[in-house]
């Protein structure tokens, strides 16, 4: 192991043992979420999705920084997406329980998406089971890709841009980039087999938590993402 392997394990670890340690903080994040969520969302994306991009890069390359990969203006994208994700949460939390409930199934309150609420570890229930599993599935079966391409856009105009933050305001060439994306792995793998695989199981998890942890949660995912990208990133280059 390398001394920056090192330092990027420990920094993970001080991210989330506070949490663990000192009730004081968790409790301080539950506030500060419940105020101000899409803001807590740009923050956990900006610092969690950008340490995926991070071990993506030292999966790729051995090295954690390289001139040129322009690792803030990619945090200021993971923000805004971290944006638009918490945006998809409550769009696919809500509208996919009441899509159930048009298609017959009973749910046992007037609101069906509060069959979400309840604490699915002590209160076990199909129910919830289905409803956290067709949330997961819609999730990243219509919003997911999009996601994932739009991230795909933004990576390789940071790239092009000399990961500059000069490089990364000028005009992004969104025809020119999506003509350029290896197409083929970004079906076989990112889509096909990384979606059902992974994604969807993982996000039926997350919806069987407290709301309050699930964006946590989510950009914790974002590191393996980072990591999923990396591999994709290798097999477009063989």
């Amino acid at each position: 192991m390398k001394k920056a392997d090192l330092i990027i394990a420990l920094i993970f670890v001080g991210l989330f043992a506070p949490f663990f340690l000192f009730p004081s903080v968790l409790e301080g994040y539950r506030s500060v979420n419940h105020d101000a969520p899409y803001l807590m969302s740009f923050v956990k994306f900006f610092i969690l999705a950008s340490l995926g991009e991070v071990i993506g890069l030292r999966i790729r390359t051995g090295e954690y920084s390289l001139k040129g990969f322009g690792l803030l203006p990619r945090a200021i994208v993971w923000g805004f997406l971290g944006i638009s994700l918490k945006m998809a949460f409550v769009i696919f939390a809500e509208g996919t329980p009441a899509m159930l409930a048009s298609m017959g199934v009973k749910f046992p309150t007037a609101n069906p998406a509060d069959i979400l609420n309840i604490d699915f570890f002590s209160n076990f229930s199909w129910l919830q089971l289905l409803t956290a599993f067709s949330v997961g599935t819609m999730l990243n079966l219509f919003f997911a890709p999009v996601f994932m391409t739009v991230h795909k856009i933004t990576d390789t105009h940071i790239a092009q841009g000399g990961g500059t933050l000069r490089g990364f305001l000028s005009p992004v060439n969104v025809r020119e980039i999506m003509a350029g994306i290896n197409w083929r792995v970004q079906w076989d793998f990112v889509f096909k087999k990384s979606i059902p695989l992974f994604w969807i199981p993982a996000q039926t998890i997350n919806f069987l938590l407290p709301a309050e942890y699930r964006i946590l949660v989510a950009a914790v995912y974002s590191i393996i993402l980072g990591v999923i990208l990396a591999i994709a990133a290798h097999k477009g280059r063989r």
